[in-house]
């Protein structure tokens, strides 16, 4: 087993269901060919859902002729950034190397007695359109995925572009989405795939408490990610009072008051992501992560 680089940096961004067309015919992209590939993916858990509780991901995806593993672990940051490990690695068939997830460090702990009970619990299926930008210096690979979640019967789209670190400096991946963001409609979101997978099919999506403005913007935006799977009011509400709470809070600078008020007018019913809110959500998610670097 030869798994891949253990850290990966991304930004994540929801799509308007307008967002592929303008992202393809973005200006930066131009003058590059996409790769095209179509996913198909299977991830697996314990039937009572341990591996989802420690907030771990195993997957297999197949990719033409080949079959690729992957253990993925909580990320950690905000506003679609994240940073978090990840091991991949080729396997022969369509079965769980558990020998391989057994070598891996978290499954060295409580979490190993639930490999023998590991099963298929979702799917997600898509297309990737894939361009590798070379952007201040950096080297990201931005991934268009569309397709849909399968989960407990249920099913939602994907539609989300993802600008991964491959080498270089994460300030490139906040200020190449920020150059995105002027013509393209989307926003930060901070649902992996099967995180949205697992909420689907249980139907119940949780939120976190907030007490700081770098909470109060996780809630926000996991609320809008609910909202897209679930359609109900209450997700939308959520966000909506999160954004409330935020634009009163007396430790934000004037520019930063601006830019949540921008994102709450910005925020229409349908939750569709739109220029205006994409442009100030990031503006301000950016304006944490570097705030918080700082410390």
């Amino acid at each position: 087993m030869k798994p891949s680089t253990p850290t990966e940096i991304e930004l994540k961004l929801a799509l308007a269901s307008e967002g592929p067309g303008a992202l393809s015919e973005h200006p930066l992209l131009q003058s590059l060919t996409p790769k095209r590939q179509t996913l198909i993916n299977t991830y697996f858990d314990t039937p009572q859902g341990a591996l989802a509780e420690a907030r771990i991901a195993v997957r297999l995806r197949q990719v033409d002729d080949q079959v690729l593993q992957t253990v993925k672990t909580a990320g950690h940051g905000g506003g679609g950034f994240s940073e978090r490990q990840e091991w991949e690695w080729e396997v022969p068939t369509l079965e769980l190397d558990t020998q391989g997830l057994a070598e891996l460090p978290p499954f060295q702990g409580s979490l190993a007695e639930s490999i023998p009970a590991l099963v298929a619990q979702l799917n997600t299926d898509f297309v990737r359109h894939s361009w590798q930008v070379t952007w201040q210096e950096s080297h990201i690979e931005l991934a268009l995925d569309q397709g849909e979640i399968h989960s407990g019967g249920y099913r939602t789209t994907i539609c989300e572009a993802e600008l991964e670190l491959k080498q270089g400096e994460p300030e490139s991946l906040w200020s190449l989405a920020l150059a995105l963001a002027e013509q393209v409609p989307l926003r930060p979101s901070d649902s992996s795939k099967a995180a949205r997978g697992n909420a689907l099919g249980t139907q119940h999506w949780a939120l976190p408490e907030a007490t700081t403005p770098a909470q109060w913007m996780h809630r926000a935006t996991l609320a809008l990610d609910a909202y897209h799977d679930s359609h109900r009011a209450e997700h939308l509400a959520i966000a909506q009072a999160a954004l409330a709470t935020l634009a009163s809070d007396p430790t934000l600078t004037e520019q930063a008051r601006n830019e949540v008020e921008a994102m709450h007018h910005a925020l229409d019913t349908t939750n569709q992501s739109n220029v205006a809110y994409g442009r100030a959500a990031l503006a301000f998610a950016h304006r944490l992560a570097h705030q918080t670097a700082l410390r």
